[in-house]
């Protein structure tokens, strides 16, 4: 990392009178040589691994915006020059050099709430599953539990929730139910994500470049 400045943390030491003093958890100041030294050597290192998290977090975000820039000015001059756009009506685009070894992503989802359609088509479902037997459509009734097995009131599986929506199931009520959820849906936004992959050859697998911390 010693190529890469951290971000300016504030100091554990607090001034006053002339003499430092530690702010503990509950807001008491505590004279600086009076907290134990694996205490302040933990101090030190969350601050440094802070003042590093902070300074890439800033650069993530400056390159989301700087990615954003770049493609945007890309498709307007494609649009200008040669009456070309990319992607679909979604807004999903792919974007590659010529030699076929790296590509750029993007990709548009739609942000996702529910309306009050949402326990209709939960009750309708209830008594389908009260009616039928015990050990008739044994994986109907447990994909049914599992997209609505939520203690957050309103909130479901919503994966869960679309494979319902494709089962073809005779019952009327089933069918109710499965209008009434379609019914619940609601767009509320959308949220663009960038993908950007790498290969060796126009044979081999595409690779993702590494940015999410937690796949690092």
């Amino acid at each position: 990392m010693s190529d890469f400045t951290p971000a300016k943390v504030p100091s554990a030491l607090i001034e006053v009178d002339g003499k430092n003093y530690m702010r503990d958890a509950k807001g008491a100041l505590w004279p600086a040589e009076l907290v134990k030294a694996q205490h302040k050597l933990e101090d030190d290192t969350v601050r440094k691994v802070m003042g590093y998290a902070l300074a890439l977090s800033d650069q993530v975000s400056r390159f989301k915006a700087h990615t954003f820039e770049d493609l945007g000015s890309f498709d307007a001059l494609l649009e200008q020059e040669y009456g070309v756009t990319k992607g679909g009506p979604k807004g999903n685009r792919t974007y590659q050099t010529y030699d076929g070894l790296m590509k750029v992503e993007v990709r548009v989802a739609d942000l996702m709430d529910f309306g009050p359609e949402l326990q209709v088509g939960k009750q309708l479902l209830d008594e389908c599953l009260n009616e039928w037997s015990a050990d008739s459509r044994p994986e109907i009734r447990a994909l049914i539990t599992e997209t609505f097995n939520t203690d957050k009131e309103g909130q479901v599986n919503r994966a869960l929730l679309f494979t319902l929506l494709r089962l073809d199931v005779n019952d009327a009520r089933w069918v109710k139910a499965m209008e009434a959820l379609r019914a619940a849906i609601r767009v509320v936004g959308s949220r663009t994500y960038y993908r950007i992959q790498t290969r060796e050859t126009v044979d081999a697998p595409w690779e993702t470049v590494t940015i999410d911390l937690a796949k690092a």
